[in-house]
């Protein structure tokens, strides 16, 4: 059983790592059942191999099930449907750390093995809302319990890794990674067009604001370029008032979440896809996974900040032009936007850059290794059971 307050068709790393990992565990003969939300309006439910358990939930004013309400319009009725639901070999749980602790809380009341999914970690994130040093507390020790109670837990880098045994949770912890879904991120023919594209969110911890600073001189030379957000943000009025405040608002643009498949087509014609993290800001061993998604969709990237990204695009440069990282500065990324608009990578070559991302960045690779992680937990329970 996989437990999510987010799954497709509404696009997120999230979504598209969960509905992978269904698919592969369906592939191993496992049934697999995902308790999750009804999406928001306009978006339709696709076929899938595995179960879905849909149930309405809360959404902020952009639709997204995020803040204190809409956690609990999800963790309440969560509880339930756990509580009562036939009995599984194993349930996978992706944050936020109130879902992970209402999932422990059932689990050991039901003597069930759980794997917790931690792609990051909310306590170091949350650092960037909130300043209350009790909110930060609280929210670490719940991070904490739910972690601690977990039978395995997968997550997405080393790094991530690190912080977990740091906290002195001695669970045992298999580093997935996680890659980008190919069968709905991949190269479709388009033009190319004069246009940057950020796509998913903008949080504090993300640092996008600094986009606009570098559009602004970049635009002084290159006036005709576009620069798109695609997705929710709580810093897209901060970033809003800075295009303003540059005058460069007019060539700024805020679209809607779009499902994958509009994303890949947008990215495989964008001049290059931009993801940044913000320095010193405790989230620094965080990886941008959305750069794996402009991968597959043919579309290179350009990196600005800390943590194992840059790495990753620095050693990839040597055999694709997946793009490039540059220091978390105006000027920087400025200059590799110049970069990207005097020599692009063309049409013709996108082709093969999805390829290449194809072969070695898919999410199936990550979703074969978490669902092995998975397995072991759950034939665990089974030889309790046999000998019971």
């Amino acid at each position: 059983m996989i437990v999510s307050r987010i799954y497709l068709p509404e696009p997120s790393a999230a979504s598209f790592f969960l509905s992978t990992l269904a698919a592969e565990l369906v592939d191993r003969s496992h049934d697999v059942t995902v308790l999750t939300v009804r999406p928001p309006k306009g978006y339709v439910v696709p076929e899938r191999p595995e179960a879905l358990r849909l149930f309405p939930v809360l959404r902020d004013r952009s639709g997204y099930v995020r803040g204190y309400l809409q956690y609990l319009s999800f963790d309440v009725p969560l509880a339930f449907r756990l509580l009562f639901r036939k009995r599984p070999d194993v349930v996978v749980v992706e944050p936020p750390p109130t879902t992970g602790a209402v999932v422990r809380a059932i689990c050991r009341l039901r003597g069930i093995p759980y794997v917790y999914d931690a792609a990051d970690l909310w306590s170091v994130a949350a650092a960037h809302a909130t300043s209350s040093s009790l909110v930060l507390r609280v929210l670490e020790r719940l991070e904490r319990w739910a972690i601690g109670g977990a039978d395995r837990v997968i997550t997405i880098s080393t790094s991530v890794a690190d912080r977990i045994k740091a906290w002195g949770i001695r669970k045992p912890v298999d580093v997935t990674g996680r890659g980008a879904d190919t069968a709905q991120f991949h190269y479709s023919p388009a033009p190319l067009r004069t246009e940057f594209v950020y796509a998913g969110s903008a949080s504090a911890w993300h640092g996008a604001i600094v986009l606009i600073d570098a559009f602004a001189e970049f635009s002084s030379s290159h006036p005709e370029y576009l620069l798109r957000f695609i997705g929710h943000g709580t810093e897209h009025p901060a970033i809003a008032a800075r295009a303003e405040e540059l005058g460069v608002s007019d060539s700024i643009v805020f679209d809607e979440p779009v499902e994958p498949a509009e994303l890949a087509r947008e990215l495989s014609g964008a001049a290059a896809s931009l993801a940044t993290l913000l320095p010193e800001g405790g989230y620094e061993f965080a990886f941008a996974t959305k750069a794996y998604s402009s991968l597959a969709s043919g579309c290179p990237v350009i990196f600005a900040g800390p943590g194992p990204t840059g790495a990753f695009l620095d050693a990839a440069s040597s055999t694709a032009p997946v793009g490039t990282a540059v220091n978390y500065s105006p000027e920087a990324i400025a200059e590799a936007m110049r970069t990207v608009a005097e020599r692009p990578v063309l049409p013709e070559s996108r082709p093969g850059l999805s390829e290449w991302a194809d072969q070695h960045v898919s999410m199936r690779a990550a979703a074969r290794r978490a669902a092995a992680a998975i397995e072991f937990s759950g034939s665990q329970t089974r030889r309790k059971r046999a000998r019971s």
